[in-house]
């Protein structure tokens, strides 16, 4: 009978077992590669929208003349069906300091917030053209104060500002004024109180400061003033308009633009 031994323990100890099989790695270089058929025109439709942004943005500091350009962005995806189709469903622009040339009292505009919805170039790319905009305007109280000659601040109650008028022998009287959106995107200042009561000089002055309203200028053509409100830092103005034109070589709002609401 063979007796176990010696020999006998290092056939069993050296006895190995069968590999285990590799698992197929082919459904994991499947996903990879249909990872990167995504990625591929993801990175495209990105490129795509960083240049169009960067070149409305350039387009918009030529034709408003801001120290800066603006901030842009181009909603919706993918972008490059929008380009393919000459339209781009939606736009935010956002700039700072636009100035007011060519005005007696020039009121520049510290901050312009646009929304801009089917915007399209023109044939000839002289212009670019928005089926339909909304823009906000804030005008800072010492731009305000300096188109107006004296200064200005947010009242104290809803819809009015306070203004300081020099009287003459050095002495001043504190105004408040209903602020109003009148045509011609213009900002109308009425329905006085004057502190103290009011005297023939005092409402002299007041007309002479107050008969014409201050017109917002260096905007899109096609905006239209809607509505003023008197905030902690200035007036914030709202337009809206539909078929608003952009011109990126300058000039936008006219001077005689009325509101055709």
């Amino acid at each position: 009978m063979h007796q176990h031994g010696y020999e006998d323990d290092i056939t069993y100890a050296s006895f190995k077992a069968p590999a285990t099989p590799r698992r197929r790695r082919r459904p994991v270089v499947v996903g990879a590669a249909l990872a990167a058929l995504t990625l591929v025109p993801l990175a495209a439709d990105w490129v795509a929208s960083a240049r169009v942004e960067s070149r409305t943005a350039k387009a918009f500091q030529q034709g408003m003349d801001t120290p800066e350009r603006p901030e842009v962005h181009v909603r919706g995806f993918p972008v490059l069906t929008q380009l393919a189709s000459g339209t781009l469903r939606h736009v935010d622009i956002t700039a700072h300091d636009i100035p007011a040339d060519g005005s007696a009292r020039p009121l520049p505009v510290s901050r312009l917030d646009l929304a801009l919805d089917g915007l399209s170039k023109s044939d000839d790319d002289t212009e670019a053209l928005a089926r339909s905009a909304e823009a906000t305007a804030y005008l800072s109280y010492r731009d305000v104060s300096h188109a107006l000659g004296l200064e200005v601040s947010q009242g104290t109650r809803p819809g009015r500002i306070n203004a300081s008028v020099p009287l003459p022998l050095g002495s001043e009287v504190t105004v408040a004024a209903a602020v109003s959106a009148v045509s011609g995107n213009r900002v109308a200042f009425t329905d006085f109180e004057v502190r103290g009561g009011t005297t023939a000089i005092t409402r002299a002055l007041l007309d002479k400061v107050f008969e014409d309203p201050v017109q917002v200028r260096d905007i899109p053509e096609g905006l239209h003033l809607r509505s003023v409100t008197p905030t902690a830092s200035g007036l914030s103005a709202r337009f809206s308009g539909k078929s608003v034109t952009f011109h990126p070589s300058g000039g936008s709002q006219s001077d005689t633009a009325q509101d055709n609401s």
